[in-house]
């Protein structure tokens, strides 16, 4: 029967860590991986029962292979702050870890709250991330955005969401776009994408009808079409970042 490290990544986290924390009590351990809150992260992530440490921020990937590496256990559910895992979810995995897993890693569909609701609708949902694996077999891979755990063999994957509470509100939304697409362009420019005309035109207006229609944003009302425009101007900043790059 495997025991399970879980480890959280945080960053002036006092507005969510507590909460992330209850929501694994089935956990062997808590390991959280600091790297310089200065409000109560680590004072209320301690008094939860989390072990602290502190490590300079040296990017995502690295900081979350540095967890895994520092957990006490070999299978690890990586979770971010401003997530939860409700007790659906937290009863599949306490069932699979009851024995011997047959895969390596496990996939987890994942539900944002925005706009007042649930939305599972757009590119938001259901958003599988790999989350539970063995790290003998798993690593984070990726350069500036999209990191992910890289699994040697197949993957499985629960049916219960986690819970993901990502945005305050909608300028915290942009805020975020404007910061990712900043990234994303980086890392298409150093891959040796270019962004033309064409790009600017045509990819914009498909990330809406693939937003709004295909994946059913318009049955979420005002925020489903709000998020769709968001998904879009996140396409076009991010093609026209990249096209700076270029002239630069």
């Amino acid at each position: 029967m495997p025991k399970c490290s879980v480890t959280i990544i945080t960053l002036n986290e006092a507005e969510h860590i507590g909460a992330a924390i209850d929501s694994v009590t089935w956990a062997d351990e808590v390991l959280v991986i600091d790297c310089g809150s200065v409000d109560a992260t680590t004072e209320i992530a301690r008094a939860k029962g989390a072990t602290v440490m502190h490590r300079d921020w040296s990017g995502w990937i690295d900081q979350k292979n540095f967890a895994a590496e520092r957990a006490a256990n070999d299978w690890v559910f990586s979770l971010d702050a401003d997530e939860r895992v409700p007790p659906p979810l937290a009863g599949e995995i306490r069932e699979l870890l009851s024995g011997d897993p047959p895969m390596r890693g496990y996939r987890v569909p994942r539900v944002t709250f925005h706009l007042g609701r649930w939305i599972r609708t757009t590119d938001f949902y259901p958003d599988y991330q790999t989350r539970l694996y063995d790290r003998r077999a798993a690593r984070w891979r990726g350069k500036y955005v999209h990191e992910s755990v890289a699994v040697d063999g197949p993957v499985g994957r629960f049916r219960h969401d986690l819970e993901h509470y990502s945005f305050r509100d909608l300028r915290d939304h942009l805020e975020r776009v404007n910061r990712y697409t900043t990234l994303a362009a980086r890392q298409m420019h150093e891959s040796g994408r270019r962004a033309g005309l064409f790009d600017l035109v045509i990819h914009p207006p498909a990330a809406f009808l693939r937003n709004y229609l295909l994946r059913l944003g318009i049955l979420d009302g005002t925020p489903g079409l709000i998020i769709s425009v968001i998904n879009a101007y996140s396409v076009f900043l991010k093609f026209a970042k990249l096209w700076e790059l270029r002239r630069r």
